[in-house]
C-alpha cells in the first residue's frame, strides 16, 4: 500500500474540515498527548469525528490520530479542540498521569542495566 502525499490533499477539504480555521482554540494539545472517547457518535456528526471516537476507546496519541486520519497534525489538533469542546474526548499529557508516581531507585536501576549489558 502507497500512502498518498498529505501535500496533495485537496485544500478545500482541509478548509472545510476545520470551518476557515489554521490554529486550535486548545494550545495544550500537543504530538503526545493522549485521547480518549467520552461520548459516543451520533447521526449527523462529521465523519472524522466518528472516526476518532472510534479510535481512542483506548487511549490514543494525537500523532497516531492524525496518521489513521491521514490528516496533518494541525488539521487533527483543531478537530480534537472542537471535540474537547463537546465535551466528547478527554485529553492529557503522559507526563500529568505519573506526576504522582515515584520512580524508581537509582541503585535498582542500575543493577537492571549492569544484568543487561551481561546478557
Amino acid at each position: 500500500m502507497i500512502r498518498r502525499e498529505i501535500d496533495s490533499e485537496d485544500p478545500d477539504r482541509l478548509y472545510t474540515l476545520t470551518r476557515g480555521r489554521s490554529r486550535a482554540d486548545n494550545h495544550a494539545l500537543d504530538l503526545v498527548t493522549l485521547i480518549v472517547s467520552k461520548a459516543e457518535s451520533v447521526p449527523g456528526m462529521q465523519s472524522e469525528h466518528v472516526r476518532v471516537l472510534r479510535l481512542c476507546r483506548t487511549p490514543v496519541a494525537v500523532v497516531e490520530i492524525s496518521s489513521e486520519l491521514w490528516l496533518p497534525v494541525s488539521v487533527v489538533k483543531i478537530l480534537l479542540s472542537d471535540m474537547l469542546a463537546a465535551n466528547q474526548i478527554v485529553a492529557r499529557h503522559p507526563s500529568s498521569a505519573r506526576a504522582g508516581t515515584q520512580l524508581p531507585d537509582a541503585a535498582i536501576l542500575k543493577k537492571v542495566l549492569v544484568g543487561l549489558q551481561n546478557l
